[in-house]
């Protein structure tokens, strides 16, 4: 079967550019909206709060216009209450429900679990029951394999460490290492 070749993984700088035109447009947006709402609620405020009008009104119109603006503060307030009132008891509600929630569980706190060590045998008689009779010696199936010795293959040579530094000063020094790195190699 050929092999399916997979794509080449995106590089860092191309990330980083999709990464800032990204974050370019997501401003953008967010912009946008933000002016949307802004003129959204010019056009609710302007719709729901007509612009007053208080010029060559006489001191008896005022104080009309006064009271009439007084009892729409005070309807709203009330609606505001309400609101608020409604708010707080469904607050209460949700709490008193969590409690009976956590009542109904229980104070069962569960606690760390440990990693317990058990056979595939035990494991085997705790899933099956004690009436069958199951062995899985997972260890018969594996082979042996002797560790070679690696230290008594290649004797380590010990000389005098002085000489060895002074062979690999310099230029020379440098080829002889380049030499002895290539031809363990190639064997």
């Amino acid at each position: 079967m050929p092999e399916v070749q997979r794509k080449p993984k995106i590089t860092a700088s191309r990330k980083l550019l999709l990464k800032s035109l990204m974050l370019a447009k997501a401003k953008e947006c967010w912009e946008q909206e933000h002016e949307e709402r802004e003129a959204e609620k010019v056009r609710y405020l302007a719709e729901r709060i007509p612009t007053l009008q208080t010029r060559g009104l006489s001191l008896s119109a005022l104080q009309d216009l006064c009271r009439e603006l007084h009892a729409k503060v005070e309807v709203v307030d009330e609606e505001r209450y309400d609101i608020e009132a409604k708010c707080l008891h469904n607050t209460r509600e949700i709490k008193d429900l969590k409690l009976k929630v956590m009542d109904l569980r229980g104070k069962f706190k569960r606690p760390p679990l440990r990693r317990v060590r058990v056979s595939a045998d035990a494991m085997l008689r705790a899933l099956l029951g004690s009436k069958h009779k199951v062995s899985m010696d997972l260890r018969a199936n594996l082979k042996s394999v002797k560790k070679e010795d690696t230290e008594k293959e290649r004797p380590v040579e010990v000389g005098d460490w002085r000489k060895n530094v002074e062979a690999m000063s310099g230029m020379e020094g440098r080829k002889k290492m380049f030499d002895a790195a290539k031809s363990p190699t190639s064997q």
